[in-house]
């Protein structure tokens, strides 16, 4: 039952992002999207996490409050540590960083979670950054990037 009440929880905070979010403007035109296209994007991911979280069938939920706890402690803090090294190491880097602790939080393995991961951190960096122009910070593959002209 508390991993319904989590995906109501995930719902609403979802929501409030959204909320928070639609009316974000940059003051000057330069990105095509705007600064809100970002956190829009987060809310709806959450927002089907927590539809998951809170319509999946009982039989799957298998979180006991000690597990759940934990879980939970450990996505907070994969979040923290998300939001410390973002400029430092890059999004790609620490995007894939957090998706390793959060996909074991949903069952998944290691090396699963890894390779989701850097998938994740590489698509989303092409598709924020190329194709709808948002700027995000490439940190330590800088060079990289530079090299291969992006």
């Amino acid at each position: 039952m508390s991993d319904r009440i989590l995906g109501a929880l995930a719902l609403f905070i979802a929501g409030a992002m959204a909320i928070a979010s639609w009316n974000y403007a940059a003051p000057v035109d330069y990105e095509p999207v705007g600064p809100r296209a970002f956190p829009l994007v987060l809310a709806l991911l959450l927002a089907l996490c927590g539809a998951w979280l809170a319509v999946r069938p009982a039989h799957e939920a298998t979180f006991g409050h000690g597990l759940l706890l934990r879980n939970i402690g450990l996505t907070a803090g994969a979040i923290v540590v998300y939001a410390i090294l973002f400029q430092v190491l890059g999004f790609v880097i620490s995007t894939a960083l957090m998706c390793v602790p959060v996909g074991m939080v949903f069952g998944g393995n290691m090396r699963q979670c890894a390779l989701l991961g850097g998938g994740m951190g590489l698509g989303l960096y092409v598709f924020f950054d190329k194709l709808l122009d948002v700027v995000l910070p490439q940190g330590v593959l800088k060079p990289v990037f530079m090299l291969l002209g992006m």
